[in-house]
């Protein structure tokens, strides 16, 4: 059994994404190109919104979006302590300053509640986390947003295609990022992402910075880096988008077989879906007590499983500096030492599910 069954999918739509690539090679427009520029387009109208801007990361559209509005040193940037590092490490990098609200104990999303007291004359951004596949409350985010003219850039990293009041994650806020990592709701062949926003003036901004601060060769009003989508990476994804409509319907239904067969386990937290939400199980994660020898029991009869994530930001060595202590964030906290993520992938078989909830069910009860 695999967390993430990649060489499945691959072999379902072998013949499109092969053409795709193939069609790159033979144009020999390996980067930038017409492939980039389709998929910007037709990702770019799924989300709602006027401009798609194709780059290398994840991790580089929150660089880039967070370079366009200006940030830099001695400003603030409220997110969340509970995500992957890159959130927070892009503000750090740009030598602004992360600053942690505490999530919300059901969704595991940054709380709207904890985030206004946060707000000072040095905050520029609110960077919300729609994690594990379902969005943050963008709704109340950006409310507390306007009042104080702060923009708002989803990190929807691991959401692309859920919806929260109808509107697709990515087109919720000023800026939207997602990432093409392979294992992401919709993955290229190796890093990839986008920014999403409809913006003029900062997609303008965002395409220049991306390609060296270019706005034509050779000349460089901006400082940037290079940042730019590969078109094979392009080519693999608009091949798999053709199908990312199914597979989302495929992904929540995998997600609610397990939480039907789950529920009935002692001991189990399954997701939360909160209203107005639709979820793409990114990852299908639970919380258990004894967490880590749930684990360790179900890696010796060889079933998969992950933990995202062990250890909170503020309490990570590369975040001393902030001065955050234990206990500072304990929702975050409480919830790093519970949850874990089970196999998760549009082709998993209803019979891998049963394994591993029989697995779960047998060790929750020796230990």
């Amino acid at each position: 059994m695999k967390f993430v069954d990649l060489n499945k999918q691959y072999q379902h739509y072998k013949k499109e994404i092969d053409s795709q690539i193939f069609e790159v090679i033979n144009s020999s427009v390996f980067i930038m190109g017409p492939k980039v520029k389709e998929l910007e387009d037709k990702l770019a109208e799924y989300a709602g919104v006027q401009y798609g801007i194709g780059v290398s990361t994840g991790t580089d559209a929150l660089v880039i979006s967070l370079m366009a509005l200006g940030i830099g040193p001695g400003d603030e940037v409220i997110t969340t302590p509970f995500t992957f590092i890159a959130t927070s490490e892009v503000i750090s990098f740009l030598r602004a300053k992360p600053v942690f609200a505490d999530i919300d104990p059901d969704t595991y999303n940054i709380d709207p509640n904890k985030i206004e007291t946060l707000i000072t004359s040095r905050t520029k951004a609110i960077i919300p986390v729609s994690l594990y596949g379902q969005c943050a409350n963008l709704i109340a985010v950006n409310a507390i947003a306007d009042k104080y003219n702060i923009p708002v850039i989803e990190d929807a990293c691991q959401s692309f295609g859920a919806a929260f009041d109808n509107k697709r994650s990515c087109g919720l806020s000023l800026i939207g990022c997602t990432s093409f990592f392979p294992s992401k709701p919709i993955g290229c062949f190796g890093d990839g992402g986008m920014i999403f926003t409809s913006d003029d003036i900062l997609a303008k901004k965002m395409r220049e910075i991306m390609a060296h601060g270019q706005d034509r060769r050779y000349h460089h009003p901006v400082i940037g880096i290079n940042g730019r989508l590969d078109a094979i990476q392009a080519g693999v994804l608009l091949a798999k988008f053709k199908h990312f409509p199914d597979e989302i319907k495929q992904r929540f239904e995998a997600g609610m077989y397990y939480t039907g067969k789950l529920n009935k386990i002692d001991g189990v937290k399954t997701p939360v879906i909160a209203d107005k939400n639709t979820h793409v199980f990114a990852q299908y994660s639970i919380e258990v007590d004894k967490r880590d020898a749930l684990v360790d029991g179900l890696k010796e009869i060889g079933i998969p499983s992950a933990v995202h994530y062990p250890v909170p930001l503020h309490l990570q060595p590369a975040f001393n500096y902030l001065g955050y202590n234990k206990g500072s964030f304990p929702v975050a906290e409480a919830v790093a030492g519970r949850i874990m993520s089970l196999p998760m992938h549009p082709f998993i078989e209803k019979t891998e599910q049963d394994e591993v909830v029989g697995a779960i069910n047998d060790i929750l009860k020796k230990i």
